[in-house]
């Protein structure tokens, strides 16, 4: 590989006689690995376990499977699962992945929620936030608001108000080289030092939204001391921070003069590049004065929704109704009032409000566990291909006329209208493939 100019001499100087190792493993194939989703009824065993993982799997797995489009699995690289891990998040805690897409760590975060407590899940880019809105809707969380913003904007809204706060923040690359060489493009020996007064902006607001006693997890897929171990030393030095030791499993590194955080290296961790640090906040923020976010539905949609659920679920899904327009979302109970920021995705989206009915969402049965529900229907890999290229689909028998929840392996696929024998398609237009 054609490192860029100054990298390699930078790392014979960081590594010493470890560097020639290091450099070499830049011409092996990059690690594949994914998730299972345990928030999904239906399970898979896989073999090929990442050790000392609730969920890692080695492996590739195909975008187009029902696996995938069902939520049940989520392909991310071993090194990037570590951070979560070591965040590893308590049912009930108000957690905050401040810079999320493509949503892999807020996909892992919300696995270890459980469906209880908030995951506000934030990307300042519009175009990243509609990649994570998909990858979080396909997971089926139901706790869990995309946010639109830069982070001095929720400041303003959520001081002092989370108990973790992940930043996996914006870095130079150098540990995606391997995987996406583009990214040498942008580097240069300067470069480090940029990211880092980004990363140190990024968490000046961040630590004022953390409530006392909260924990933060900085992350970056960077070996650059300037954007890693010198980061914590500021962090240590400007606030009142104590560093929480990681346990190095599967090959991970110390820190450079700092034992208790983690480094990634390629050599000899199975997986592409990442440093990872944990630190408990001792200092005081006073929390804001929070105005909740209410409830807004007329009371004939309120009727709506009400006779939806009575009639095709069988739990009561608890949190706060509020209409966009004709659209209806579920937000998780406890939220500060969001209206002065930008939102991608106000919770969970239920349905369409039309007239004198309501028309459930793709999102809700893709969340829902078919245990859930009252009425489902299975289909087989073979109308599965038919459904995700739009097809109408012909079903053996005779069903009575309504919705029911599409599965396939088990797992929700969306909710469809039945008529008859026929099994109309309302797979999204945007999703469909073939």
């Amino acid at each position: 590989m054609n490192f860029p100019e100054g990298f390699v001499k930078k790392y014979e100087e960081i590594l010493g006689d470890e560097a020639r190792a290091f450099l070499a493993s830049f011409d092996d194939e990059a690690i594949s690995a994914f998730r299972v989703n345990p928030l999904k009824e239906s399970q898979i065993r896989y073999s090929d376990e990442i050790p000392n993982t609730l969920w890692g799997y080695y492996g590739k797995v195909s975008g187009k499977s029902p696996e995938h489009v069902t939520g049940l699995i989520y392909s991310q690289e071993p090194a990037a699962q570590m951070v979560a891990q070591v965040a590893q998040p308590s049912p009930g805690m108000k957690v905050l992945d401040l810079a999320a897409a493509p949503g892999g760590k807020s996909t892992q975060l919300a696995a270890y929620l459980a469906g209880e407590g908030i995951l506000v899940s934030n990307e300042i880019s519009n175009k990243r936030a509609k990649v994570l809105v998909e990858n979080m809707e396909r997971f089926g969380a139901t706790n869990v608001v995309v946010t639109n913003e830069s982070a001095d904007r929720l400041a303003k809204v959520f001081k002092g108000y989370f108990d973790l706060i992940v930043l996996d923040a914006p870095c130079s690359g150098e540990g995606m080289f391997r995987k996406q060489p583009d990214a040498m493009d942008y580097w240069t020996e300067d470069y480090p030092s940029q990211c880092a007064n980004l990363q140190r902006e990024i968490l000046e607001d961040a630590v004022t939204m953390l409530a006392d006693g909260g924990r933060l997890v900085y992350s970056t897929c960077t070996w650059a001391p300037e954007e890693n171990e010198e980061i914590i030393n500021w962090l240590l030095d400007t606030y009142d921070f104590e560093l929480i030791p990681i346990q190095h499993i599967n090959g991970m590194s110390q820190g450079i003069n700092q034992p208790q955080t983690a480094r990634m290296y390629p050599h000899l961790f199975k997986g592409e590049g990442q440093f990872v640090a944990h630190l408990q906040f001792r200092g005081q923020n006073q929390a804001g004065k929070f105005k909740p976010s209410k409830t807004n539905l007329s009371r004939e949609q309120l009727s709506l929704w009400q006779d939806f659920e009575k009639d095709h679920l069988k739990n009561h899904l608890v949190g706060i109704l509020q209409t966009f327009g004709d659209q209806l979302y579920l937000l998780p109970s406890d939220l500060p009032d969001l209206s002065k920021i930008k939102i991608a995705r106000n919770g969970l989206h239920l349905g369409t409000f039309k007239k004198k009915r309501f028309e459930p969402s793709f999102a809700l049965g893709l969340t829902m566990r078919p245990s859930q529900v009252k009425q489902s229907i299975e289909i087989s890999q073979e109308d599965f291909l038919k459904y995700v290229a739009g097809e109408t689909i012909q079903l053996d028998q005779n069903y009575s006329n309504g919705w029911y929840q599409v599965l396939v392996g088990g797992n929700g696929l969306g909710f469809a209208k039945v008529t008859g024998n026929t099994l109309k398609n309302y797979f999204p237009k945007g999703l469909r493939f073939r």
